[in-house]
């Protein structure tokens, strides 16, 4: 458990929405660590109370039901992904490369979902046994993906747009191969072959007007 969500000792120690950032924190985090090992159907809140540490009166006091402290995890995982992915593109600048943009983001996102695996599964294999609410969330990503890839390669017309939401999609099915088998080694081995076929669909003009070499 990281520092950062150990509880001090004594009564008074921190206020109570402290506490309940925390534990919230650790929540999420046993969630996503118990359901890479058992799956999101066969997780019990139990589980999740167990690993946490944390008591199931604190537990109804930050979420109304198992779905909804995965839901909790699911944003979390979003959100460490997008910050590491949002960083990499924001280093490339303005009027550099485009591919070298996109490398950089995709590899960059990569190793986030290597670095933070439990929240990996949550994000790209649990979602879809959480049910309609939880499907419905990830088509709201994908969408999202879809514009994070056209700002990094720089289109905006449709045809290029088009392109981009079938990146995400191809992209999301290669990843999760390796993900719900476990192989890290085949995870690390989609990125080369994603930056090869971006790189000749962008040679090509595949990304609409204004993609492709001079």
């Amino acid at each position: 458990m990281s520092r950062s969500h150990r509880l001090p000792r004594g009564r008074n120690a921190l206020p109570p929405e402290e506490v309940a950032r925390l534990q919230r924190g650790r929540l999420c985090r046993a969630m996503a660590e118990v359901m890479a090992e058992k799956g999101y159907v066969a997780t019990s809140i139990e589980d999740v109370l167990k690993r946490a540490k944390v008591s199931r009166l604190s537990f109804y006091r930050l979420f109304d039901s198992k779905l909804d402290c995965f839901m909790a995890a699911f944003d979390h995982a979003c959100g460490l992904l997008f910050e590491r992915v949002m960083g990499a593109i924001g280093t490339s600048g303005t009027g550099g490369d485009p591919m070298e943009s996109y490398e950089r983001a995709i590899t960059v996102y990569l190793e986030a979902l290597e670095a933070e695996w439990p929240y990996t599964r949550i994000y790209l294999v649990e979602i879809y046994a959480a049910g309609p609410e939880a499907v419905a969330r990830r088509r709201e990503l994908h969408a999202f993906m879809a514009s994070v890839y056209a700002e990094a390669l720089g289109v905006t017309d449709d045809q290029g747009l088009l392109t981009c939401r079938m990146l995400v999609a191809a992209t999301s099915a290669l990843v999760t191969v390796p993900v719900a088998e476990n192989d890290r080694a085949g995870l690390r081995a989609v990125g080369p072959q994603l930056i090869a076929h971006v790189r000749s669909l962008w040679n090509c003009g595949s990304f609409g007007a204004g993609t492709g070499p001079a």
